[in-house]
């Protein structure tokens, strides 16, 4: 797959990103978001799960730990680095790739795939974002289940924070401003930091969606969904919420 170095995603996660949301990386969100991972999965020790857009390894890692035999996939060098530095082993391993295109020898694979905290809907065009499914559908074996965790369309539009700002643990002020088109449902996120490690600037945008269309996007790829939560809670979802989560199936 041909990356276009004009399109943000291709060179945003580094170091930089790693910085900026710090405050939501750490090990005891992870962990809790991992325990949760484990309770909707109902999976035995040693079941195959990928993480897409593993980033870090963040949740990865935690998963390897619990028993699960891992693999992470991610297009970013830099934060590959990262989550190769906390460990690899026999049942954790670290792929570089676009989840667009992931290898042909996973098809049928898996017992669970990954895709977490809004590491979808970066493409340009929206049938990237249906390949996608696809992808993570194809790699799955008959019966498994896609855990798919990130905003809300609905929820985001109707609670738009326009603009806000948090200091890091390594004393970066962070400041962002967001923008959300509702005709091409593109979140347009612009960020200033300011630090000892330096000062800057940078704009992402995601495209986000709805839990109807997300079912249709995994319907047409062969995945039901059979549920969908507030978060990373047990709460049903319900149309103002911001995050959600949702469990799908692949057909038998």
């Amino acid at each position: 797959m041909t990356r276009n170095k004009s399109e943000w995603w291709t060179s945003h996660f580094d170091a930089t990103y790693l910085r900026e949301w710090a405050p939501l990386h750490g090990l005891e969100a992870s962990r809790r978001e991992v325990s949760r991972l484990v309770e909707l999965l109902e999976l035995p020790a040693g079941a195959r799960v990928c993480d897409v857009a593993c980033g870090q390894g963040r949740h990865a890692h935690l998963l390897a730990e619990a028993g699960f035999d891992v693999d992470g996939v991610d297009q970013s060098a830099e934060l590959l680095a990262v989550a190769k530095a906390r460990g690899t082993g026999p049942t954790l391993r670290y792929t570089r790739g676009d989840m667009r295109q992931l290898p042909a020898r996973w098809t049928g694979r898996f017992d669970a795939v990954l895709n977490l905290f809004t590491s979808f809907g970066f493409f340009l065009h929206p049938a990237d974002d249906q390949r996608a499914i696809a992808e993570m559908a194809r790699i799955l074996k008959p019966g498994g289940v896609l855990v798919w965790n990130g905003g809300n369309r609905d929820g985001v539009a109707a609670g738009l924070i326009k603009r806000d700002w948090w200091l890091t643990e390594a004393g970066t002020m962070v400041g962002q401003e967001r923008e959300f088109d509702p005709l091409s449902g593109i979140l347009t996120v612009h960020s200033t930091w300011r630090g000892r490690k330096g000062n800057g600037e940078r704009s992402h945008r995601i495209r986000l969606y709805t839990a109807t269309r997300l079912a249709e996007l995994c319907g047409a790829a062969g995945l039901i969904v059979e549920a969908a939560y507030e978060g990373w809670s047990d709460r049903r979802l319900r149309r103002r919420t911001s995050e959600m989560t949702l469990v799908a199936r692949k057909e038998s």
